[in-house]
């Protein structure tokens, strides 16, 4: 599907992306297609399951006015283009549902074994209806995807420094790379909450597959040198494995800020006389 260059993101994006592991997207989806999902979820035409997986997302939902119709969106279009580019593979897809008066939360966790590639794989998180804060919403960790865990590694912990509740209005759409940690929050109201989750796999190199007119933005070395504080004093091993992730994004394997991978690179091999 071709996708006007107009909805691809932003260099200034991408560092986000490389940065935080999510971008968000508030109230993006329009509410015609928010009030269909929901009707699809209701009557469980969208079902929990997996379609045949490695197959072309293009080739599902074709005549859903409402998961189909989300997917379609230029601009939903654009996101996933930019990210993990044209002709994607469908993953997975689950109907997350949270009963009302659930006061459990979930545990901590990435939705991946150990998975050492810049390669990446994204998940959208698609929040169809209004998830005020006593709905509970879900839970992510910006800055968690590069730290390389195994699904429940981190279930032990309960609560981190900078951790972000999706608290939103409908048609709220979190895109997150697969290694975000991340857990559903518990639902105190009376009504069901739902959020759908698909997993997308590329098919071809990710490289610089959004709109780079700003690949030269001065905002980005201070974006990828963001401190979100949880990780302490490993705060220069977050900041060495952007700094490598934005060379993989953008094909520059020189590429470097504040000197920082350069000095450690430094490996001369000229005999001095």
């Amino acid at each position: 599907m071709a996708v006007d260059r107009k909805h691809l993101l932003t260099s200034v994006q991408m560092a986000d992306f490389v940065a935080d592991g999510l971008l968000r997207f508030d109230a993006l989806i329009p509410e015609e297609i928010n009030r269909e999902v929901m009707r699809e979820l209701d009557e469980r035409r969208i079902n929990f399951g997996y379609e045949p997986q490695g197959q072309p997302l293009d080739e599902l939902w074709r005549e859903s006015r409402g998961i189909g119709a989300m997917i379609r969106l230029p601009q939903v279009q654009g996101i996933i283009q930019s990210l993990v580019g044209p002709d994607p593979l469908y993953d997975h897809h689950c109907p997350h549902q949270v009963p009302p008066g659930h006061v459990e939360g979930q545990i901590w966790h990435a939705d991946a074994i150990i998975d050492t590639r810049q390669h990446f794989d994204i998940q959208l998180f698609y929040f169809p209806h209004d998830t005020p804060r006593e709905m509970g919403g879900t839970m992510f960790l910006p800055g968690s995807h590069l730290r390389r865990i195994h699904e429940t590694d981190i279930a032990r912990h309960q609560n981190f420094l900078g951790q972000m509740p999706i608290v939103c209005k409908a048609g709220t759409l979190v895109v997150g790379h697969h290694g975000i940690w991340h857990c559903a929050q518990p639902n105190l109201t009376d009504k069901l909450r739902y959020m759908f989750k698909l997993r997308l796999n590329p098919t071809v190199r990710q490289l610089r597959l959004w709109n780079t007119d700003d690949l030269n933005d001065p905002q980005i070395p201070g974006i990828l040198f963001r401190n979100h504080r949880w990780y302490g004093n490993d705060d220069r091993l977050e900041y060495a494995n952007r700094i490598k992730f934005w060379r993989f994004l953008t094909g520059d394997d020189g590429y470097d800020a504040h000197y920082w991978l350069t000095r450690i690179e430094n490996m001369p091999e000229r005999i001095a006389l």
